[in-house]
């Protein structure tokens, strides 16, 4: 069971991989940053945890299916592995934004999941990296701190909701998941 100051939680579309406004519908579209993957292992390798937790209400709209899906995580999972790193779970929710489930972010459900899956008490004090708003959101209720990267849809974040960017702003901002990354492991150093 991880500590929750040991464990960062990942949006995945626009953080670990390229977003699309029109979805990312086949493991052809799903293109990782490579520098994504890597940050991945190198957490894994400092002895960090790392979950993932992602919307995809392209099934709920019939764009793919979780068979499609389940090969995209599969595809994560494996470039992660040849990297020398490990994600502990993938939480996703399958619904649209009128669906009324308790999983799509900015809800907390999705993260609920890795903490009951991870056997921890609280998601107090870990990480939730994300690129809008609504992963902000999930992770603040549930006592994450926020990262903000400008990848993916974060500039349009940072440029919706300037405050974010304010010094007195709890919201940690990178240009990417890497330089959140070197950040956090440079903070860890003795």
């Amino acid at each position: 069971m991880p500590s929750p100051d040991r464990l960062v939680i990942l949006d995945r579309d626009g953080v670990i991989n390229h977003d699309s406004n029109a979805y990312v519908k086949s493991l052809a579209e799903w293109i990782p940053y490579p520098s994504a993957i890597q940050a991945i292992a190198r957490l894994s390798r400092a002895g960090w945890s790392v979950a993932v937790a992602t919307n995809q209400s392209g099934i709920a709209r019939g764009y793919y299916d979780e068979a499609t899906l389940a090969e995209m995580h599969a595809e994560l999972n494996w470039l992660v592995a040849q990297a020398g790193g490990e994600i502990a779970h993938i939480a996703w929710c399958p619904h649209g934004p009128d669906d009324g489930c308790n999983c799509r972010k900015p809800l907390p459900g999705l993260l609920e999941q890795i903490r009951v899956v991870l056997g921890m008490e609280s998601l107090a004090g870990s990480w939730m990296v994300g690129d809008s708003l609504r992963d902000l959101q999930a992770g603040e209720s549930v006592g994450c701190r926020g990262v903000l990267v400008r990848t993916g849809k974060g500039e349009q974040t940072l440029a919706k909701h300037p405050a974010l960017a304010d010094s007195g702003s709890a919201t940690h901002i990178f240009d990417d998941l890497s330089g959140f990354v070197d950040w956090l492991l440079a903070q860890r150093q003795p």
